[in-house]
């Protein structure tokens, strides 16, 4: 049972912090540059300051010319420099943390530093703040009467020349305050159980019996939790075993195409699905209003924030713009400058804007993530929605899926191809496949001229996977659990041609 007193101290938390949210809700331009003049000062006697001249840096103009806008691949020399020990090399304060990602591909890992400013005011600041808001909207919450069920990746930490690496839920763990253990669902000796295998089903053994009233994790590997869950306990759904169970806190990958599994394992009509939007690099945003699908951009995390239009898109060489210029409905990737020592960082997300007053995104996608092989410019977003479209007009519920290009080949023409594991399949794969496609003409106009009478890409192609395939899949990789997700979209078929070999 959790102290009775928690629910004042998150109380008296939340009424200090709205002040802040507040402040930047009001002044969020003011707040920005304030910060980005605070990042550079705190910064200038580095090696990556000093080179970059950031003492002679007085507004965003002179920071935009003076500092490169960068890819993992820039910063590594220095990154690996610091795991070695280096430090003052791009972050004045000792950095010992790096979280190891390695996306969603077989690439390289990289080790994101995390300064203990990023770990205090960005990571842990944003779970506290990812808790308030959600109080702010629900005052009548019992959620603190019971305990919150976590599930995080591998939290194996590593060390290496005195610096530590592992997953940022590793991270995280090591460093939460005491009290947090009492609150929270399965103890630190589970959380920190590498195999992924042995730590599911301990995390049974041990959750079952408790009051669990809010889950925290990404939906994908959730959903294979608690599955597991009704098949130990022999339940119909989850809230015969965890009846008081009134929140989940997603993030990682779209919560679209689960929807529909939740809510048959979770038949609660007032049941709260709250979405944040974190990475290794930091915690961007959170849902900040009951019922919505619009992410509150946290403009107080010490990141400050720019944007590059999609259309005009190139990577290294690409220009940004600040916050203030963004406009709505416009697709955007991300750029980041932070006080873990990421400067000017192309993060690999892309965002819309839902509002600017206050500052509101959906995440649309990845700017790697998209097809492109036909000129068609499909994003993520366009496949979600056309998934959907499809699935609510012939009954069908999606597990997880992954699409890559066909190529032309002498007469023939290009398609996409797509393998697609349903956890409740259409009756008609051939209807299927022509609602996805009438629905990817008419959220995509570049898509739609290149299906025109079959003259650049003819009809998709669709595969029901096998039950669990994406999951053998990943398991091969060793990539189960955590933040480790399928990739969707592909310029290349490695993916579909593994899985269609498995």
């Amino acid at each position: 049972m959790a102290f009775p007193f928690i629910n004042s101290i998150i109380s008296w938390f939340l009424k200090k912090r709205k002040h802040q949210v507040e402040l930047f809700l009001k002044y969020p331009i003011d707040v920005q540059n304030e910060l980005l003049i605070k990042l550079l000062n705190t910064a200038k006697n580095t090696e990556f300051g000093k080179q970059h001249s950031f003492s002679s840096i007085k507004n965003y103009t002179d920071f935009s010319n003076n500092i490169p806008i960068q890819k993992y691949e820039s910063i590594e020399p220095l990154i690996e420099r610091c795991r070695r020990g280096e430090q003052n090399l791009f972050w004045p304060t000792p950095i010992r943390w790096f979280a190891k990602s390695s996306g969603t591909t077989n690439a390289k890992s990289k080790f994101i530093p995390v300064s203990d400013e990023a770990l205090e005011g960005c990571h842990l600041k944003a779970g506290k703040d990812m808790l308030c808001l959600y109080i702010n909207n629900n005052e009548e919450t019992q959620m603190f009467k019971g305990k919150g069920l976590k599930l995080g990746g591998s939290t194996a930490i590593y060390e290496d020349n005195n610096t530590y690496f592992g997953d940022l839920s590793a991270i995280i763990t090591e460093n939460l305050p005491f009290w947090a253990d009492f609150s929270s669902a399965p103890s630190m000796e589970v959380s920190l159980m590498a195999e992924w295998e042995t730590k599911m089903e301990a995390i049974i053994d041990e959750t079952i019996n408790e009051n669990i009233t809010s889950l925290v994790g990404v939906p994908s590997w959730m959903l294979v939790l608690l599955n597991r869950v009704l098949e130990k306990t022999g339940k119909d759904n989850i809230l015969e075993v965890w009846p008081n169970l009134e929140v989940y806190f997603h993030g990682g990958i779209n919560f679209n195409p689960y929807r529909e599994q939740y809510k048959k394992l979770i038949p609660k009509a007032n049941f709260k699905y709250y979405e944040t939007y974190n990475a290794s690099e930091g915690f961007f945003g959170i849902q900040d209003q009951n019922n919505s699908d619009e992410l509150l951009l946290m403009l107080d995390y010490g990141i400050f924030y720019e944007f590059i239009p999609m259309d005009t898109y190139d990577g290294e060489n690409s220009k940004a713009i600040p916050l203030s210029e963004v406009k709505k409905g416009v697709n955007y990737a991300i750029v980041i400058t932070t006080n873990g020592g990421l400067w000017r960082y192309l993060i690999g997300d892309t965002v819309k804007f839902t509002s600017t007053d206050p500052y509101r995104i959906k995440i649309t996608g990845r700017t790697k993530h998209h097809i492109n092989v036909f000129g068609e410019e499909l994003i993520i977003e366009n496949a979600e929605v056309a998934l959907k479209a499809a699935s609510e007009k012939t009954n069908a519920s999606i597990k997880d899926y992954t699409v890559g290009p066909v190529f032309m080949e002498g007469k023939r023409n290009g398609a996409h191809e797509w393998i697609i594991e349903f956890e409740n399949p259409p009756e008609n794969l051939a209807l299927f496949t022509e609602l996805l496609d009438n629905a990817l003409k008419n959220c995509n106009s570049d898509y739609e001229a290149k299906r025109y009478n079959n003259m650049t890409l003819s009809m998709p192609r669709v595969h029901q996977a096998r039950k669990g395939l994406f999951y053998d899949w990943l398991s091969l990789k060793g990539k189960l659990g955590g933040q480790h997700k399928v990739p969707r979209l592909s310029n290349t078929r490695w993916f579909v041609d593994e899985l269609l070999e498995l």
